[in-house]
């Protein structure tokens, strides 16, 4: 038994089997997840406002009936803060809005209260989820960034503060920081979820987006945000027969770790019978990050219109976007929008017997220093197109830090790219 981990490691579905077995309560859950955050988040900094352990426990007992007939038992929930929440502030990783206590909770967050989840607390974000870096450390090496935008909840899942939080990715702001900590990412097919209540930055590309420790937990997650009448369900890991390799160097700068991590997938991928074919287009996808780059510009400064009237407050990086989003003529940013249409189109009828495309997360490693998040461009072109994504942990470098890979499916593909991610999740593990 001394070899086993604490309970907070525990993955949310395991965690919820592990109650249904009566082998641990909530509660024992509840206390290990708060210990982590006792004994860590003076170095990880993930949390930007959290309930104390009374308060939650508290809160627990008052409706724990309810909590014992819910689906998530009473279960932490870390929720990035441009995630408008009715118990906690909701600040953007802005000074301009310090203390802006939003009227009631955004969809998502109140899908995850209704399934039994309670609130621990708000996530730190980069500013208005773009560049500018909040407190957060990578918990993998504290003196590297986490990645950003969704520093503080990739940090606090992989961190096993709680088993699940929800981030949101206009570029790369829940691939690149899960791939960055060594945690599972999702980011849902464009319109997947509801975003009322998440503040946006750039309407065209913004997604909310699955922080786990396990694949099958967003899949769980994801069930409760859809709705769907039987969550807990499990469909069977889906092995491709098909996949497209890309490596990094198709999309912009990699690093040689990343690039050897990609071939051995590519070849643990053949092992097992998998036919992969090679992405050879040396320029579609760059001139996607481009557009990319040109949509998000013109629409930040087109939705950041109140926190333009303080450009003191801003970071220079953000007033440079909005600069360039003013600058840019609106033919420029239609064409954009056409061509990551046109582009999404005609990949898929280009490769039509292609069950998932491997890419990298991120260029390499988490980068020394925390002054930065990182570079976006490993995202860029799959988030113009709006197409479904997962991180997968697994594959580390020589220093043992994370090296995070994404398998990204066909438009609105989501249940089948998930249950393919979590059959390669298994055959990572296995072969380790």
């Amino acid at each position: 038994m001394s070899n086993e981990k604490p309970l907070n490691y525990f993955g949310l579905r395991q965690a919820l089997l592990a109650i249904e077995r009566g082998e641990c309560s909530a509660l024992d859950i509840i206390e290990r997840c708060f210990d982590r955050i006792d004994a860590r988040e003076a170095q990880v900094g993930a949390w930007q406002h959290r309930l104390g352990r009374d308060a939650y426990l508290q809160q627990y007992d008052q409706h724990q009936a309810f909590y014992r007939q819910s689906p998530l038992q009473g279960l932490p929930l870390g929720i990035k803060d441009i995630i408008d929440t009715a118990e906690m502030p909701t600040e953007m990783g802005s000074p301009i809005h310090r203390g802006r206590q939003p009227v009631d909770d955004a969809s998502c967050v109140a899908l995850l209260k209704a399934a039994g989840g309670i609130l621990l607390g708000k996530t730190v974000t980069t500013e208005f989820a773009y560049f500018k870096p909040g407190k957060t450390a990578n918990p993998r090496d504290l003196q590297r960034t986490p990645g950003g935008s969704s520093s503080g909840s990739a940090a606090a899942v992989a961190d096993a503060m709680v088993p699940i939080a929800l981030g949101s990715q206009t570029a790369a702001s829940v691939i690149r920081p899960a791939a960055y900590c060594g945690a599972v990412g999702y980011v849902g097919s464009r319109g997947e979820f509801s975003l009322r209540g998440v503040q946006p930055l750039a309407q065209s590309l913004d997604s909310l987006g699955l922080m786990a420790r396990r694949v099958e937990d967003i899949e769980l997650v994801r069930a409760l945000l859809l709705r769907q009448s039987q969550p807990l369900q499990l469909a069977d890991a889906r092995k491709p027969k098909r996949v497209l390799i890309c490596p990094g160097e198709r999309i912009g700068d990699t690093d040689p770790a990343m690039q050897t991590a990609i071939e051995r997938v590519g070849t643990l991928l053949e092992a097992q019978g998998v036919a992969t074919v090679l992405f050879d287009d040396e320029v579609l996808l760059k001139r996607l990050v481009e557009h990319h780059q040109v949509i998000m510009a013109y629409e930040v400064a087109r939705n950041l219109v109140h926190e333009s009237q303080h450009l003191d407050a801003l970071s220079e990086p953000l007033r440079e976007l909005i600069g360039l989003g003013l600058a840019t003529e609106r033919d420029l940013y239609l064409g954009s929008l056409r061509a990551a249409a046109d582009t999404c189109t005609a990949l898929w009828a280009r490769y039509t017997e292609v069950d998932a495309i491997l890419a990298p997360a991120a260029p390499g490693v988490a980068p020394l220093g925390r002054g930065k998040t990182g570079a976006p461009h490993m995202s860029r072109p799959w988030q113009a197109m709006g197409l479904p994504v997962v991180s997968l942990p697994g594959l580390v470098d020589e220093q043992a830090l994370p090296l995070g890979i994404q398998l990204i499916g066909r438009p609105h593909s989501d249940s089948d790219l998930l249950s393919t991610a979590r059959w390669l999740e298994g055959c990572i593990a296995e072969r380790d």
